[in-house]
């Protein structure tokens, strides 16, 4: 299963859920987005010819971050580009997120391993802009998720 997570009609992040399935490839990006993220389920003997990829000047604007939840179960918090709070949902194991735009947070439901990938170099301090999260009593899960 594919979920979408927007504010105002602009894409916050893709959760593709570890229960999705198809045959083939499919790409969740549009091809404007600097991280882009796709499925692939091939058969025994499906052959990817050996390629390079060539150097090609890309500007990054915007940090986009790709989550794989190894392990364990987390609560993702959406806020919009101005810090706003909109909703929440868990992840679990098997799950992946691309996180595109907007603001986001976690808290770690049990423990957790996470593998992230994201564009580089790290900026430092410059990367980011922390700010507080929403009251852990003011929490909606999004879908009645558990």
């Amino acid at each position: 299963m594919i979920e979408r997570i927007f504010c105002n009609e602009k894409e916050l992040a893709i959760i593709i859920r570890r229960s999705y399935h198809k045959e083939g490839i499919e790409f969740f990006t549009p091809g404007t987005y600097s991280q882009q993220i796709g499925y692939m389920n091939r058969p025994a003997g499906y052959v990817i010819p050996p390629h390079v990829h060539n150097a090609v000047r890309r500007e990054v604007q915007y940090t986009k971050e790709v989550l794989l939840i190894r392990s364990g179960r987390l609560r993702v918090d959406f806020y919009s580009d101005t810090k706003d709070y909109l909703e929440s949902t868990i992840l679990e194991a098997g799950d992946v997120i691309l996180l595109a735009y907007g603001g986001h947070g976690f808290e770690m439901l049990e423990p957790t391993e996470i593998i992230e990938v994201k564009q580089g170099p790290y900026a430092g301090d410059h990367d980011k802009t922390r700010f507080d999260a929403i009251p852990t009593e003011q929490i909606k899960l999004k879908n009645g998720a558990a």
